[in-house]
């Protein structure tokens, strides 16, 4: 257990502190009411989330002619930013690496999951919204992304104490949630633009990413061709370090933000063009920390301050008032808790048994069910994903409100894996 609480310490306690706070700040009205203020403390807590740093700003949202850059800009869109590209980082890791995750047969029936825990939950939300009525449809439709999320961190850590971390259903379950981020990065970029789209600014996204990599990577080893030593490619790894893919990181940045992408996607381009070790340990692998390969100390370098952003990020987008619960809420709910786990069931089962792709040893196909749950829990990418698929107002809230109560869905895997009476692996 006590590995379970340093999992959770490391990775997500500072972004649900975030994300209480300003669930309670924004709620504060009813504990503390200010006399003849009914919305005191909502009204400081939103002046809080788009307190004005830069106003004439290069960076930040446009408004009447020209950029601000807000206090919810910085983090949601900069510096979340690093978060993404660590994600991008282990999706990679698992692509490209002759062991990764996401290579050969075994990577197979995870990946047909994880496409039932996408088209699930949208055929869910959808159907509803649709059922509703067309006033409601209209509404919320945009939002049929919200509930494809899969918080990677939240689903590891309840994976592990519903199956115990020695059980073939935690690794499915990792892979489904690193190959579900990868799916959710494309619909980011494709599906929500963050303003009118200019795609020939992605050449600069593409000049300094191609720029980089034959700049810092790969002249210095085809000059080291021959040579043991490396004295080129040592050269810039002792000299320039990380600083030209720092450079090139700001240049693709500005690039998406130009584009109309989601900036906040503006450095997974930069991320393939950093050097990596040959073989991949798995994600929150502790042998990677003795991995000396840029790519792997960048990572580690940034864990910290990302551990920030993300009390950050929860703290600027979970504020929003129980009062605000409508249709969003239970569509988002419905396509996590039902969506996820029928989706998954039905595809993972059509990948194991019709098509005999099979699962892994020690798992059954009712586990799959139980994954299903586990999944449902969308917080940190749900969230994200809300904020950028509706403006400020009650439907995001709504929404929002979906997410966070996607926390609902460990108890429900809980109680799933009782039902089906999952044994328990702890090694």
């Amino acid at each position: 257990m006590y590995r379970v609480w340093n999992f959770l310490t490391n990775y997500s306690l500072l972004l649900i502190f975030g994300a209480l706070i300003a669930l309670v700040w924004a709620n504060l009205d009813a504990l503390a009411p200010v006399a003849g203020q009914p919305h005191y403390w909502a009204d400081t807590y939103h002046h809080f989330v788009e307190f004005v740093i830069w106003d004439h700003a290069p960076i930040g949202h446009m408004h009447d002619g020209h950029r601000t850059l807000t206090l919810h800009y910085l983090v949601n869109d900069v510096l979340m930013a690093l978060f993404f590209a660590i994600a991008a980082k282990e999706v990679w890791e698992a692509v490209i690496l002759e062991n990764g995750s996401l290579r050969g047969k075994r990577a197979a029936t995870p990946l047909f999951a994880t496409a039932g825990g996408m088209f699930g939950p949208i055929g869910v939300y959808l159907g509803l919204a649709a059922i509703m009525g067309s006033d409601t449809y209209d509404a919320v439709a945009n939002g049929w992304a919200i509930p494809t999320a899969t918080d990677i961190a939240f689903s590891y850590l309840v994976g592990r104490l519903v199956f115990g971390a020695g059980h073939p259903a935690v690794r499915f379950l990792l892979l489904l949630a690193i190959a579900d981020d990868a799916a959710g990065l494309i619909i980011l970029a494709i599906f929500y633009p963050s303003g009118d789209l200019a795609p020939e600014w992605l050449g600069l996204s593409l000049f300094a990413a191609v720029g980089v990599f034959i700049l810092a990577n790969w002249l210095p080893r085809r000059l080291d061709r021959g040579n043991q030593d490396r004295p080129k490619s040592t050269w810039v790894r002792k000299n320039l370090s990380f600083w030209p893919y720092l450079l090139a990181a700001c240049a693709s940045w500005y690039g998406f933000m130009m584009s109309g992408l989601h900036p906040a996607l503006g450095l997974l381009p930069i991320v393939p063009t950093l050097p990596h070790a040959d073989r991949a340990f798995g994600m929150f692998a502790a042998a990677e920390e003795h991995l000396t390969d840029l790519l792997n100390m960048v990572e580690h370098a940034l864990k910290h301050p990302v551990e920030i952003i993300l009390f950050f990020f929860g703290l600027l987008n979970a504020g929003v008032e129980l009062s605000s619960m409508g249709d969003a809420t239970w569509l988002v709910l419905a396509g996590l808790l039902i969506g996820k786990p029928v989706g998954i069931l039905l595809f993972g089962w059509f990948a194991a048994v019709p098509l005999k792709l099979g699962i892994p040893q020690g798992m059954r196909i009712i586990d799959l069910v139980v994954i299903g749950c586990v999944a449902a829990i969308g917080f940190t990418v749900s969230l994200f994903v809300a904020t950028v698929a509706f403006d400020a107002g009650p439907v995001q809230d709504a929404a929002k409100m979906g997410a966070l109560f996607s926390f609902a869905a460990a108890i429900v895997s809980i109680i799933a894996g009782k039902v089906t009476r999952v044994q328990k692996q702890d090694i």
